[in-house]
């Protein structure tokens, strides 16, 4: 079968299209025929450095994360799996491919009316998204303020955060992601490349509740600045290469809080869960920007790289 190996770190060129061994569905796995693989921002910096949380060992195939359908099951596996639409995570590796062996345990079934790309689109965004909103636990009227606002996860948290009845801020790089969120619903959309960015929230809102921090750096700590008394802070991206340097004590000096959602494993099949049921009702539309044939990975890094994107960067694979 095809697949991308990343042969050694480096910049996207290491990403090389080639052949690799047919996998087979081992004891309680299934046999998925790819026709989407999922692209994350922390893909393309453990590729870069080698810095994340995926295993190291080169040479090795990136992704984690796909959508298509079940072909056969391996033994002690519920036949009943065979022929349906499925996402899922792949462990870490081994998702931008033609066909993964993945744990059934870890299958998620996509509901009727929910397209593939989009299931696809939301298996790690809309999981991320959900946790943090309910995390945050948003109340109606609340200003919330949601960095990298055109990106996979923010695009999913400018919806959600209205459907909790929130007034919600957007700030993106660029005009164009600015107008992204805006057509999303966002109430107040900025954009952070310009110097007197915190400046026109305070002047459209005064301060803000919640901060949805997606790009740490200075970015990140400009808008811990805008937290007013009670308010509440959680990170979810380093779009800048870095967290925002913010102590727990800065926090308590300001009376705002520092939240750090966690989800056990057997929570996060739930969110998936959640949040296509919530794309299924018509509610949370993922916004994919663009897709990249499977062999085209390397491009579709370069573009993430360059903040070239907007919302959700797939590859294609059918």
């Amino acid at each position: 079968m095809r697949a991308v190996w990343l042969t050694e770190f480096g910049g996207p060129e290491v990403l090389v299209a080639g052949d690799a061994p047919d996998p087979v569905a081992g004891p309680g796995q299934a046999l998925i025929k790819v026709a989407f693989a999922n692209i994350t921002f922390i893909e393309t910096q453990f590729r870069a450095s080698g810095a994340g949380p995926f295993k190291a060992t080169l040479p090795m195939i990136l992704g984690n994360g796909v959508g298509g359908v079940v072909m056969v099951v391996g033994a002690e596996a519920d036949q009943g799996w065979v022929g349906k639409r499925v996402v899922s995570s792949t462990g870490g590796s081994g998702g931008y491919v033609e066909r993964a062996a993945v744990e059934v345990g870890g299958l998620v079934e996509v509901p009727d009316g929910v397209e593939l790309d989009s299931a696809v689109a939301l298996l790690a965004d809309g999981r991320t998204a959900t946790l943090l909103v309910r995390a945050a636990g948003l109340r109606g009227g609340e200003r919330v303020l949601v960095e990298a606002a055109a990106g996979g996860v923010g695009t999913l948290l400018v919806q959600l955060a209205r459907a909790a009845g929130a007034r919600v801020i957007a700030a993106a790089g660029g005009a164009r992601k600015v107008e992204v969120a805006r057509d999303l619903g966002a109430d107040v959309a900025v954009d952070y490349r310009e110097p007197n960015w915190t400046q026109r929230v305070r002047e459209a809102v005064g301060g803000v509740d919640v901060v949805f921090d997606g790009v740490g750096g200075s970015i990140g700590r400009s808008a811990f600045e805008l937290l007013d008394r009670g308010g509440r802070m959680l990170s979810f991206g380093l779009a800048s290469g870095e967290w925002a340097d913010i102590s727990d004590e800065a926090a308590a000096d300001r009376e705002v809080t520092l939240v750090r959602p966690r989800a056990m494993p057997e929570e996060m099949r739930a969110l998936t869960e959640s949040a296509l049921a919530e794309a299924a009702a018509g509610r949370l539309r993922p916004v994919i920007g663009q897709r990249f044939p499977l062999d085209r990975a390397a491009d579709a890094h370069a573009a993430m790289q360059a903040r070239a994107t907007v919302g959700k960067t797939l590859l294609e694979v059918r």
